[in-house]
């Protein structure tokens, strides 16, 4: 071996060792992010009986508190997804990151309803930035095998974080009030993001065709594949708010639950929902075969919201909640994996910020309709009796996802199971 050869293997594995440096890092440092911003995603919700006291607000009135985040979160979805795509999903990451936890602190300082919905409205845009580009960000780091495992791994750190907050939360909001528990749960953020910015990176494009061409945006529209997902999702992310913004409110005003038991079941069921999320796109990515996963998924989740409607009994209600917590982001890899598997990744920050949208647009829609069917009924049951049979459409378009990806992926020349 000549001199020049010997000099080359030696830049080459240096090169492939900073690479390897590079995706560690990012992969941890994001984990982290999240884990920052789950400490705060969830606040509002879990804090919510204590913000309505001091607010003076009806059930209606706090919807439309969870409804305005919520709004805009979905309406900044395919923008910052298209920014992902064009730009890389580092910097649109950090915005986000920033902004939402920067926004949570002057969310402690409002004393007025309106003011509080215009905060949460401009802090669910900045929420937008993290999702896709996020969700990318991970999935760009793995071969095209894991990355179903990848997406869920997104989800990790945020239920960690819901975790932390359901246990120390409520501790911390009744020694000093729910103002200064959000100005602590924040902080985390805020630190987080500018150690993200200093140390994590965009993977390496291969070549600059991989970069989004505005051309391509057009096959998004176009895919029978993604405008079934888009529906799957505006299904998913319903049963995710009826499950994370209101569960804690159920058992507070429905079933006579303390703050601090509401915050330990909320706690237990965010790890069991972490730990089947990385089990899920395991499964997904094993089987190669993900509509089974998603329809099964959701028949869960039917009979868990049926439960939560109909049954008085503490050991059937906290069945109800396990299976729900357990299956609730079980398909989160699954469904987002789908649309990039047809589309490919040069699309996948669009595609995933076209499915979010739709996902989130459900979220506002559960957000709002959970307060109002509080105040009008005076329980929460029809509301999910609602998202019981929301579930099992989405069985049944799940059938028909099956046929029409094996369709695309056989017309693309793509590996089918």
């Amino acid at each position: 071996m000549t001199q020049s050869q010997i000099e080359g293997a030696g830049a080459y594995a240096h090169s492939a060792a900073n690479v390897q440096r590079k995706r560690v890092h990012t992969v941890w440092l994001l984990v982290l992010c999240m884990f920052a911003h789950g400490l705060t995603f969830t606040a509002v919700p879990l804090l919510l009986p204590l913000i309505r006291s001091d607010l003076g607000i009806s059930f209606t009135d706090a919807g439309i508190l969870t409804a305005a985040a919520t709004m805009s979160y979905a309406l900044g979805q395919i923008p910052a997804g298209l920014l992902a795509d064009r730009f890389g999903p580092r910097r649109p990451f950090f915005t986000g990151l920033i902004g939402w936890s920067s926004l949570t602190v002057a969310f402690a300082f409002i004393h007025v309803l309106w003011l509080a919905v215009v905060c949460l409205f401009i802090a669910g845009a900045f929420r937008a930035m993290m999702f896709a580009p996020g969700l990318s960000l991970l999935a760009s780091w793995f071969p095209p095998r894991q990355r179903a495992t990848a997406m869920s791994l997104y989800m990790v750190g945020g239920f960690g974080g819901q975790i932390a907050l359901a246990l120390g939360g409520p501790l911390i909001a009744s020694l000093y009030g729910w103002r200064i528990a959000l100005v602590t749960l924040a902080l985390p953020g805020i630190i987080g993001a500018f150690t993200f910015r200093s140390l994590a990176a965009d993977a390496p494009r291969r070549n600059a065709a991989q970069q989004l061409a505005w051309s391509d945006v057009a096959r998004v529209a176009r895919s029978s594949v993604m405008w079934l997902c888009c529906v799957l999702q505006f299904a998913r992310f319903t049963v995710v708010i009826a499950f994370i913004v209101w569960l804690p409110s159920l058992l507070v005003a429905d079933h006579g639950f303390s703050m601090q038991s509401a915050g330990l079941i909320v706690a237990a069921g965010a790890a069991l929902t972490a730990a089947s999320n990385l089990v899920g796109g395991y499964v997904s990515d094993r089987l190669r075969n993900p509509p089974l996963v998603i329809g099964g998924t959701f028949a869960a989740l039917a009979c868990s919201s049926w439960m939560l409607a109909s049954t008085e009994s503490l050991p059937l209600l906290l069945t109800a909640i396990a299976v729900g917590t357990i299956f609730l982001q079980f398909y989160f890899g699954p469904i987002f994996l789908v649309p990039v598997e047809v589309l490919g990744p040069r699309l996948a920050g669009t595609a995933t910020g076209v499915g979010n949208l739709f996902a989130n647009i459900g979220g506002f829609l559960t957000a709002y309709a959970f307060g109002a069917i509080k105040d009008h009924a005076g329980s929460f049951a029809w509301g999910y009796r609602a998202v019981s049979f929301m579930c099992i459409a989405g069985v049944v378009i799940s059938i028909a996802l099956a046929r029409v990806r094996r369709h695309e992926l056989a017309r693309t020349g793509a590996p089918t199971p």
